[in-house]
């Protein structure tokens, strides 16, 4: 039996990271940095970023993000690489894949530098393509981890709270839907089978979320860096990362990517879908009636969706539920790796029960 574990060449989690990018661009490069910014970032952290690169006469072309990880956008970046002999992505989930996507297809080198720890998509070799109007497009396998993933643990601490609780739903996902693909002895997009060692991080991942979560957003909420909160953007970054894409995805993130095919999911945050996906993977799983309370009384307590209403489709018909379905259980969505069949049918009532669910409890 074949089985995978894969992982970025460096991790690196530290207070003041971002104005030593020059240094550990150094360590891939030397022509010059084709740096992708979210524009956001760029205006809050404009100066902290070239820093260390005007400070050591490091070339860079420094170019902000268009705001979707399409293969438009991943083109307009790619003909502006000129001479630049890496790339790196600063900002949120699409920044970074964008990023990836750009040095993928380039054949050069990536480092990311996420500004919050809102997913798990880091550390991971996978892009998430979509259309210029943000449905989902499809997934793109890239070859190997990017070469470093960079936390400045300051600027991540004063990120909006909003986007650490939505790192909390994409992390939640990951023992769940590795459970279920250990289960069914699903191949992951590693193109093997979970290793030990990764499911035991999405175990221990499981774990720190429950016990550091509340005090890490309070953390937040006050500007400051804690142990807790230390630990939380370790979990929702490094440990979900390798737990979900050596232990392999299933039900909660295929849900997601069908709720983007209705237009009310559009303004809300990826681990926001993924943390009502998890909930319906749970309907599915006809898990026990105590273990669902604990998990609804999680996500209340830190903030996360537990209704239709909260992720932005209260209205939502059959029809549109049977859609979101349709889409989860395509050809190419991981709800194949479930260890038994689901059908979109099955997926529009998993939804609405969860709903109902939130309700009763």
């Amino acid at each position: 039996m074949r089985k995978v574990l894969c992982s970025p060449g460096t991790y690196i989690q530290q207070e003041g990271a971002m104005g030593q990018l020059a240094k550990e661009y150094a360590a891939i490069g030397s022509r010059g940095a084709h740096v992708i910014v979210d524009p956001t970032i760029d205006k809050l952290y404009h100066d902290r970023i070239v820093s260390s690169f005007d400070h050591d006469h490091v070339p860079y072309e420094l170019m902000v993000f268009g705001g979707e990880c399409s293969m438009q956008e991943i083109d307009h970046h790619r003909g502006h690489l000129g001479d630049a002999d890496a790339v790196i992505g600063i900002g949120g989930g699409k920044t970074l894949d964008t990023a990836k996507a750009v040095a993928y297809y380039a054949k050069l080198p990536v480092i990311i530098v996420p500004t919050a720890a809102s997913s798990d998509a880091p550390c991971s070799r996978l892009s998430v393509l979509y259309t210029p109007e943000g449905v989902f497009d499809r997934y793109l396998n890239l070859p190997a981890n990017p070469n470093a993933v960079i936390m400045d643990t300051d600027i991540i601490a004063k990120a909006p709270v909003r986007f650490l609780i939505a790192g909390l739903g994409d992390a939640f996902a990951t023992y769940y839907e590795a459970a279920a693909c250990v289960q069914s002895s699903a191949i992951t997009m590693t193109g093997g089978h979970a290793t030990n060692a990764a499911f035991a991080l999405a175990e221990l991942c499981h774990d720190t979320l429950l016990e550091d979560s509340v005090k890490a957003i309070a953390s937040v909420k006050a500007g400051v860096r804690t142990p807790a909160l230390e630990n939380i953007i370790e979990a929702n970054t490094l440990l979900s990362g390798l737990g979900f894409e050596s232990s392999g995805l299933a039900a909660a993130h295929s849900i997601h990517d069908g709720m983007t095919a209705l237009e009310g999911t559009h303004k809300m945050l990826h681990g926001e879908k993924v943390a009502y996906g998890t909930l319906a993977q749970l309907v599915l799983e006809d898990r026990s009636l105590e273990e669902m309370e604990e998990v609804y009384a999680y996500f209340r307590q830190v903030g996360l969706p537990t209704s239709l209403a909260q992720i932005g489709i209260a209205e939502a018909t059959d029809e549109d539920l049977l859609k979101v379905g349709e889409h989860a259980c395509g050809p190419d969505e991981t709800m194949g790796n479930m260890p038994f069949e689901v059908t979109p049918v099955d997926v529009a009532h998993a939804m609405r029960a969860a709903d109902e669910l939130g309700r009763a409890f």
